[in-house]
């Protein structure tokens, strides 16, 4: 049946195998469980469709066996009644019967099989969706949480590089201070350093006011300006 054919996989399907091949499962796993509730709902109305052909072949394997039983009570009650033609004729009948039954009873065994199967896939899948919906939130957040992961490395890479450029321009400000410091060396030593005699001459060189001083008391008193 096709129907088979395009399930057999789910048997064989692990849900984790399928996870891990998702390209982000944060997106991807609400699709993924869409598309198994759509298949979900193909499997049971399949599966549906295959448990009652089993139940219709079994009930014909049961009308069978029950007309065999019925033909078999009456070609014993011919027999008793001394009618052995009519015996014959059930008998007939029967035979017919039994070589119908082997045949019902292939395609019974069939449709019992491939109802066995429906169903256990079916169940499967239904599991399946199960431990996804139950794992649905975990995932997400493990996904979350990755995701912030990989944005707090990147920060730390800008920390990293935020840290170089400090270092550069600690270094930077060391050298202006060394610039600085050797230019005020430089200015330092362009100043001329005082002579000491030219010192000595200034601070002498006031006692001549001193005398014109003297000569202006000694007129003012001859003068009687004087107080």
């Amino acid at each position: 049946m096709a129907i088979l054919e395009r399930f057999s996989d789910i048997i064989r399907a692990n849900i984790n195998d399928l996870l891990d091949k998702m390209e982000d499962p944060a997106i991807m796993i609400d699709q993924y469980l869409i598309d198994l509730l759509e298949d979900l709902a193909e499997v049971k109305r399949s599966t549906a469709e295959v448990m009652g052909e089993e139940t219709r072949t079994k009930r014909l394997v049961d009308s069978n066996n029950a007309e065999l039983e019925k033909y078999a009570s009456l070609a014993k009650k011919a027999l008793v009644a001394g009618n052995e033609g009519d015996a014959r004729t059930f008998l007939t009948r029967k035979q017919e019967l039994e070589n119908q039954a082997s045949e019902l009873m292939d395609v019974y065994a069939a449709a019992h099989e491939n109802a066995m199967k429906m169903r256990q896939m079916h169940d499967k899948l239904a599991t399946d969706i199960q431990t996804l919906q139950a794992r649905r939130t975990m995932i997400k957040s493990k996904v979350s949480i990755a995701k912030t992961q990989e944005i707090l490395n990147q920060a730390s890479s800008s920390t990293n590089q935020t840290g170089d450029a400090m270092n550069a321009f600690t270094r930077m400000e060391a050298k202006a201070d060394h610039m600085l410091d050797e230019a005020n060396a430089m200015a330092e030593l362009n100043i001329l350093p005082v002579d000491p005699v030219d010192a000595l001459e200034e601070k002498y060189g006031e006692s001549g006011n001193t005398y014109v001083d003297e000569e202006l008391a000694k007129l003012k008193k001859e003068l009687g300006l004087s107080q």
